[in-house]
């Protein structure tokens, strides 16, 4: 007996509650399982410092967050995370500047293309992490490098991602504007850029992990503060109770990031989340 459409298991969707719910599962089940982990290396061994108990993590969060530190007076979390944050939102600023500009130009004008696109490719295959120690010999171990290196990680994916996305808009559009007159600097700043901007925000949410990746890899060779910094600094000495929240503060943050893109793009180009819902 051959089963119905409807029974089949591909054409079964959640309601919105069961959806929510089923999306909690996961964090429940490695709650569980840290706990349980927890609990039984405490119990053999109480000064295991491989996975701390809650109340220890809760004690270093205050010690790190709130109390300010015996040698600085600074509270070092913050310290760390406004020297991140600066750090990464510079870099894909400028990541982003220069991806747009050069990914609308090799998709849109026949010349760039050729003469760009064979290059951006063969750079983009070098791995960012193997020239962080020429970065630091040409610019220093300031903050310079750590800027640079996510510039050079991030913007040839964003320049070959832009391109492509210029290259599948209509023809027809490009045609119609020099049918009535439109100049290149025109197609490319009132027609294409435009369509481009809701493409870019998704661009740069596909490229924030890799951004946090280098720039933690940065920090941690050469740095004084800076959340990679910290906690390359305290696996020394085995201090977990720093490192799971530090390594909690940064997933939590590059989530908040990828959020308020995500409202961002919905609200400002409502008509691409239309456009996305329909296809």
């Amino acid at each position: 007996m051959v089963p119905s459409r409807s029974g089949r298991l591909i054409n079964r969707h959640p309601g919105p509650a069961a959806g929510r719910l089923l999306a909690l599962v996961p964090f429940a089940l490695l709650l569980i399982a840290y706990v349980v982990g927890s609990d039984i290396r405490l119990s053999e061994n109480p000064n295991d410092k491989l996975l701390p108990s809650f109340t220890a993590l809760s004690d270093a969060v205050e010690r790190m967050a709130f109390e300010p530190d015996k040698r600085t007076g600074d509270y070092l979390l913050w310290v760390d995370t406004a020297a991140s944050l600066s750090r990464l939102i510079g870099g894909v600023a400028l990541a982003t500047l220069l991806g747009t500009a050069i990914g609308i130009s090799v998709g849109l004008i026949p010349y760039a293309r050729r003469t760009m696109s064979a290059f951006i490719a063969v750079f983009a295959m070098i791995p960012p992490l193997a020239v962080l120690p020429i970065l630091f010999i040409t610019f220093g171990l300031g903050e310079v490098a750590k800027v640079v290196l996510i510039v050079f990680g991030i913007a040839p994916f964003m320049m070959r991602d832009l391109a492509m996305r210029v290259s599948e808009l209509p023809s027809e559009q490009l045609v119609k504007a020099q049918t009535l007159g439109a100049s290149t600097w025109h197609i490319a700043w009132r027609i294409v850029l435009p369509q481009m901007l809701p493409r870019i925000i998704d661009t740069v949410r596909l490229s924030l992990g890799s951004a946090w990746l280098f720039l933690i890899a940065a920090e941690a060779i050469a740095a004084q503060s800076g959340l990679g910094y910290r906690i390359f600094l305290l696996r020394r000495y085995l201090a977990m109770d720093v490192i799971l929240p530090y390594v909690f503060w940064i997933t939590l943050l590059a989530v908040v990031f990828d959020f308020v893109l995500r409202r961002y793009q919905t609200w400002a180009y409502p008509w691409f989340a239309a456009e996305r819902a329909s296809g």
